[in-house]
């Protein structure tokens, strides 16, 4: 990401959830090996190891996606030069016999999902719009059914890839006619998977979401509430606003305030201020 994407550390940090001075010391970490060892770039020598290496290529691909699709230290919301460059690059994967695998069709299906909401997710000044929002008639039909296409490519061999369940879900957003018409138990089934393939804070946010809409608000604080989730998310924009927005539909006003002015001094982006100042203004 530093190095063929140009990111800062910062970015890169905030991209991970993890601290400036570990990455920093990581990619110097990093450096030293490449150099004592003697390693350069080329392709695998074994198909074997194919499988690791697109795995790697797969992961860095989609947080350059999700950097362009959600940039943090960029006047702009959206960089859609880096969500193109990010879907070129794994269309490229499907070309190699060896690398044409069912997770980079997932994660094709999942990046296509996601784009077809582009046009939707700004107002013309540039002012976020939530998913609950959003006018879906501005949703692109043909990136959703891109993505289904995709996401049927995905479904052969027998194994199953964090980006085939955010795949799902994405196409279950996708598909639906409203928000309140999602159908979040299906959501739901699919991060409680997730969580066991793969558990992250971050996934456990995301079903908190899930959680709200399922069984309530009271439920999800239980889960968000947890010691060891707040000590890892604690610098984390996102859990600060989600457990306002819990406090806020519970009556807690007073807490829902604090969280979201916690929430305020943890990101830089003028157009999630802005958001998090309209959360504050709406409390009762």
């Amino acid at each position: 990401m530093k190095t063929l994407c140009g990111f800062s550390t910062t970015e890169i940090s905030r991209a991970f959830l993890t601290a400036e001075d570990t990455i920093s010391k990581r990619l110097y970490r990093t450096r030293e090996y490449f150099r004592n060892n003697n390693i350069t770039l080329e392709l695998p020598r074994s198909i074997n190891n194919y499988k690791s290496r697109t795995n790697a290529v797969l992961n860095a691909i989609y947080l350059l996606f999700n950097v362009g699709y959600k940039t943090t230290h960029h006047q702009l919301v959206i960089r859609e030069e880096l969500i193109d460059e990010a879907f070129m690059l794994c269309k490229l994967l499907l070309e190699n016999e060896h690398s044409k695998l069912p997770e980079v069709n997932a994660l094709l299906a999942l990046m296509s999902f996601h784009r077809s909401r582009l046009n939707a997710r700004l107002t013309d000044e540039g002012s976020i719009i939530l998913l609950e929002h959003q006018d879906r008639k501005k949703w692109d039909s043909e990136w959703i059914e891109l993505g289904i296409h995709f996401l049927n490519e995905a479904a052969s061999g027998d194994e199953l890839s964090t980006y085939h369940l955010e795949a799902a879900i994405a196409f279950e957003h996708c598909i639906a006619p409203s928000f309140e018409a999602t159908n979040w138990i299906r959501i739901l089934q699919l991060y409680t998977w997730l969580q066991k393939l793969a558990p992250s804070p971050v996934v456990t946010l995301n079903q908190a979401v899930a959680i709200k809409q399922v069984h309530g608000a009271e439920k999800a604080l239980s889960i968000i509430l947890v010691p060891e989730l707040h000590s890892k998310l604690k610098s984390y924009y996102l859990y600060h606003c989600l457990l306002g927005d819990l406090y806020a539909s519970t009556g807690r006003s007073t807490l829902a305030t604090t969280a979201y002015k916690e929430a305020l001094t943890l990101t830089k982006s003028a157009a999630e201020q802005n958001l998090i100042n309209q959360k504050i203004r709406a409390i009762p």
